[in-house]
């Protein structure tokens, strides 16, 4: 008997290193591609999860990362939104040195691609991180959630949601979601209304439960409405919009019983497909694998890249693998792997044709990193192409 191998779609080419190693854990706080095409990753944690202020910018064209000016606060778990006009707001976040309960922010700051500088804008109405950001169609920048300090010893998810208007740099609280969240991704839609997915809510020190439920915010009258669940409840995900307007979910770690009887404490690999027609989310093939902590980019025509990850963060070894989902045939297929396995990383589609870039992040952590406590992360930059590069 013989089994069919199927061949790998694209390449990964190794490109200039980051400046210095590391990773970024949230949804929204990945590396942003500017207005002039090259790229910029701020922020993020080092190997003992202190916060960064260190920036960079990486050109597409001469393949290397340069320093730029550096944050004004030290954030990881913040968020990062290009505005219309070029600028890139960061929000929230924590500061400082690994500790419990984080030092959550409330300030923001805006970065300049013309002078390479930050300054402070408006702040937050309350300290948040994990939360989520997403770019409306009339300019302004929606967040949502994330989590706060509880007490001296907890934190809590927030339903909380505010607006930032560039026009003004001031921030005006909105309608609270129907369910606080931390960790979910917000996507906008086609009809510019914002599609809030998953997320998880703090249960004691150090674990979380994982949500379903989905809701939407509607930018013309500032409300939200719970729109259908998640067929699996998902945290550590990923929500992608696809070009047909429908959203791609994919894995996330949420352990907990499948109801078979038996008990799986990795990561996800089913996938699901929200159609805002209908506002529900119907089941795809699996994934050939779980995977949590992982990044997803469109590639247009119904297809997206989902890339790294890792099956279990208390023994996290990052993934090298990388899968292309079509919408068409509702398939996936392998793309090909990292030089460097990954999770926790930076992701960006750069702009026309040229690629995913994907930069840092956590390589081993947990009991399969050298010194527990400690992540081993990675200064190593990848680009994806389809067409292979001779």
């Amino acid at each position: 008997m013989t089994s069919t191998t199927l061949a790998a779609t694209g390449q990964w080419t190794r490109t200039g290193d980051l400046p210095a190693p590391s990773s970024w854990y949230g949804r929204h706080d990945g590396a942003v591609t500017l207005t002039g095409g090259k790229v910029l990753a701020a922020g993020g944690a080092t190997a003992s999860q202190a916060a960064r202020t260190q920036a960079a910018l990486y050109d597409p064209g001469a393949k290397t990362w340069t320093a730029t000016g550096a944050l004004q606060t030290s954030r990881r778990l913040h968020t990062m939104t290009l505005l219309d006009d070029g600028k890139v707001l960061v929000a929230g976040g924590i500061s400082g040195t690994a500790q419990f309960p984080a030092p959550g922010l409330a300030s923001a700051e805006l970065y300049d691609p013309a002078t390479g500088t930050w300054t402070a804008t408006g702040g937050l109405h309350g300290n948040r991180w994990g939360h989520s950001a997403a770019l409306l169609q009339n300019g302004k920048v929606l967040v949502a959630g994330g989590a706060t300090v509880r007490s001296g010893q907890s934190v809590k998810a927030l339903r909380t949601a505010e607006l930032y208007d560039p026009a003004t740099g001031t921030w005006t609280e909105a309608a609270p979601m129907t369910d606080a969240r931390s960790g979910h991704v917000a996507v906008v839609l086609p009809n510019g209304r914002v599609l809030v997915v998953g997320g998880v809510v703090p249960v004691a020190k150090d674990a979380e439960a994982a949500l379903a439920f989905c809701e939407i915010f509607d930018p013309a009258n500032g409300t939200w409405a719970p729109t259908g669940d998640l067929l699996a409840a998902r945290g550590r995900h990923q929500a992608t919009p696809l070009s047909d307007g429908t959203v791609l979910a994919t894995g996330g770690s949420a352990p907990g019983g499948p109801g078979d009887g038996t008990f799986d404490p990795y990561s996800r690999a089913t996938a699901e497909l929200y159609t805002p027609g209908t506002g529900a989310w119907t089941a795809l093939p699996d994934m050939p694998s779980g995977r949590g902590l992982h990044r997803a980019v469109p590639l247009g025509q119904k297809r997206a890249l989902v890339i790294g990850g890792t099956g279990s963060v208390r023994d996290g070894v990052g993934y090298a693998g990388a899968l292309i989902f079509d919408g068409a045939t509702k398939t996936w297929t392998p793309a090909g792997g990292l030089a460097v396995g990954r999770w926790g990383f930076a992701v960006a589609k750069l702009a026309g044709a040229a690629g995913v870039l994907v930069t840092g992040g956590v390589v081993r952590s947990g009991l399969a990193a050298a010194v527990l406590g400690t992540d081993e992360l990675t200064v190593a930059t990848e680009v994806f192409t389809e067409a292979v590069v001779p």
